[in-house]
């Protein structure tokens, strides 16, 4: 299983940097993302936990449950299912207000379930692709956010 972190400092309080991430159909504003449905409402919130998501990717489909919603705090989730299949464990985003904004970092515990190779293609394929992913949605939540302050 590789773990994959990606951080930033978003110029915007964190109740507004949480609910832009936490709306998962502002992903679209990544290039790398193409479609993003909540599909079931969560149990406290839209977003909340019980929340399933599906996400299109250029490098796939994913459904996704939250199984923790603290705002503006935390979220995690895991991927219940893929095309191409992948084996999840964790997804998380923490929120923490530092100068100058939001400090998000999100981590994603993931692999290819190939055998011999998963390990590598998770590495070297998966793994830039994922963290390329993430850092555009981040930034994108950085130019829209910081365009509203």
């Amino acid at each position: 299983m590789e773990s994959m972190t990606v951080e930033r400092v978003i110029a915007a309080p964190v109740e507004d940097v949480f609910a832009w991430l936490t709306t998962t159909t502002n992903y679209t504003s990544s290039p790398l993302v193409v479609r993003c449905r909540l599909t079931r409402h969560g149990e406290s919130a839209p977003y909340g936990v019980g929340a399933v998501r599906g996400h299109l990717w250029l490098i796939g489909w994913f459904r996704e449950r939250i199984t923790h919603y603290d705002p503006p705090h935390a979220t995690e989730y895991v991927v219940e299912r893929s095309l191409p299949p992948s084996r999840h464990e964790l997804g998380r985003m923490t929120f923490t207000e530092v100068d100058g904004g939001t400090r998000v970092c999100w981590t994603t515990r993931a692999e290819i379930p190939v055998p011999l190779l998963g390990g590598m293609l998770t590495r070297r394929l998966a793994r830039p692709i994922i963290t390329r992913t993430f850092g555009n949605i981040l930034d994108a939540a950085n130019t829209a956010l910081a365009s509203r302050a």
